[in-house]
Order: C-alpha cells, then structure tokens, then sequence
C-alpha cells in the first residue's frame, strides 16, 4: 500500500526537499498549491498523514488544522523553526499529533512519519525506524545515522541496540540480550556479550553519543526515556 502525504509548507526549497526524500521511500506526495484552500485541497487528496508548517501565507497552520479536525482525524505532524514549549503545547491543544523543529534531521522526521503510520493504519511495510537522541537505527539495512555521519554495526551490535531502543525506559537483562542473539545462530556468552557492549558503547561515544547506553549493576542495560 502506498501512502498519501500532503505537505503544506511555503518554503519551496524545504517543501521541493521533502517530496523528493518521501517519494524515494515510495510515499504519494502532494505539495499544497493555493493557502487559501488547504482544507478543499487536503480533502480532495485524501491524505494519511500532513505535513503541516506554522507560519504560513493567509492562515496560520493552527488554522489549518483546527479546520481539518472538523472532518478528519488524520495525523498531523507540525514543522516550526519555533521550537519553544508554547509552540509545542500550541500544536498539541489545536489537534497535532507530533511536532519537529526546524532544522530537523531527515532521518528523524522519517521515523517519525512511520511511527505514527504504524500506529494509526497498523503499518506493516517497510521495518519501522527506532530513534533516540537524534540517533536513528534503520534495520533494513543495520546502519545507526547521526547528525549526518553513518555507523556501520555488526550483527551482534546491531541485535543489542535494536533490543534496547525497543525496550526503550526498560532495564534489559543480559540473558535477555543473549536469547536475542542466540536466535541469530551466534553462540554469545557472557564475556562475548559485555566485550560485544563496550565495542558498541565506543562507537557511540565516537560519534558523540554519551552514555547512551547505561549499565543497571546485578540487571542489565538501559537507553533511558528522553
């Protein structure tokens, strides 16, 4: 199934950068033409997800989004380069589901849009992204991207980090964490699991993500909610 995407952004440059970046990911992108008429074009587009700045030409998004929600309960995204709290209550109070500042990082506002995705439609296609910090782990292709740069993973590092992100707030135990890996045909002891760890824990701190990962003494690793 393809998904519907309407973006209603008047920077042409951000909004020309952002269909191009959703159509690769194989989204339908409809780009808002007249701002007097965002209502009668999103209904006539029919869209699953929009993408909605706040200032705006005519009307501001806040508008846009008090009019939609008299007839649809589609998700709504905000995009603002005012990223202050009142924006961000603002946004939520007028019917947004999410928020994201400018400048925001591409990987982050996709995880985002498939995050929501998967929980309004039951979204089932591509693997969904896990993301913290600003770091984003795409498991289609194992690769960890932040602020720009790609960190490649082994298998096993790969395992460990996309267990911890899922459980994201939990304490995850080590014979968790070994089970995990175990299921990949890659017998992990003890020792192989903490060496596997700290190799991990050194890339992320290469790449400038302090204690990302944190250790419960007697219980296990921990990414902490933000």
């Amino acid at each position: 199934m393809t998904y519907r995407i309407f973006l209603v952004e008047d920077d042409h440059s951000i909004a020309s950068g952002l269909q191009h970046q959703l159509e690769q990911w194989d989204f339908e992108v409809q780009v808002v033409q007249n701002f007097r008429g965002v209502l009668t074009e999103c209904t006539a587009f029919a869209p699953h997800l929009i993408l909605m700045d706040i200032m705006l030409p005519c009307y501001d998004g806040y508008h846009w989004c008090r009019e939609i929600r008299r007839v649809s309960e589609v998700p709504i995204i905000f995009l603002s380069s005012a990223s202050d709290n009142l924006n961000l209550i603002m946004a939520v109070n007028m019917g947004g589901d999410d928020f994201i500042a400018k400048p925001f990082d591409w990987n982050v506002l996709l995880a985002k849009i498939q995050a929501l995705l998967r929980r309004t439609y039951d979204f089932g296609g591509q693997a969904a992204l896990l993301e913290h910090r600003g770091a984003v782990l795409n498991p289609s292709d194992a690769v960890l991207t932040y602020q720009g740069m790609r960190m490649e993973l082994t298998k096993n590092e790969y395992r460990i980090l996309q267990v911890l992100l899922e459980q994201k707030g939990k304490v995850v135990s080590r014979e968790t964490l070994m089970e995990r890996l175990w299921a990949t045909d890659s017998f992990v002891d003890e020792n192989t699991l903490t060496v596997n760890v700290n190799r991990l824990r050194k890339k992320l701190d290469k790449a400038g993500l302090h204690d990302f990962i944190r250790t419960k003494v007697g219980m296990g690793y921990l990414i902490e909610q933000e």
